[in-house]
This record gives structure tokens, sequence and C-alpha cells, in this order.
């Protein structure tokens, strides 16, 4: 994945916990914006803090995001 925002197809491919820099991407967020919204709490997803890291769910951000798994495409793989 590049440095830009991230597409569908790469949201849909985040495992289920995610740095808090990729959580940014998906917002289409600079870094140093993301850690500060994060830091303020205005982040709109929630962030677990694990020892130094902060984290994000990424079910949680795909909620936000408003970005379903296509039906055809979770039967197929099931």
């Amino acid at each position: 994945m590049s440095g830009s925002a991230l597409t569908r197809d790469e949201l849909l491919a985040l495992p289920p916990v995610i740095d808090l820099e990729t959580a940014g991407r998906a917002f289409g967020l600079k870094r140093s914006t993301t850690y500060d919204l994060a830091r303020r709490g205005e982040l709109p997803v929630a962030t677990l803090r694990l020892g130094r890291a902060q984290r994000v769910l990424t079910a949680e951000l795909l909620e936000v995001l408003n970005i379903q798994p296509d039906t055809a495409t979770t039967a197929a793989a099931a």
C-alpha cells in the first residue's frame, strides 16, 4: 500500500486490528493530523492503547466509513 488514501479493496483486505497511521490513511489524513486527533480524542473511531502503540479495530473503521463486504464475495469465501 502506498502513502495515499486507501481504496475500498485495500480497506476490505485489512487485518482485524490496524495501526493508527493506517486508520488515518483510510480517512485521507496525514500522519501528524491522525495522531493529533487521536491525542485529543477526536478521531472518528476509538483507539486502543497497547503498551506505547495505539490501534484501531478494522470493523469499527469500516462501519464509520460505511463500507460493507460484497455478499457475493463473502459467500464465495465461506
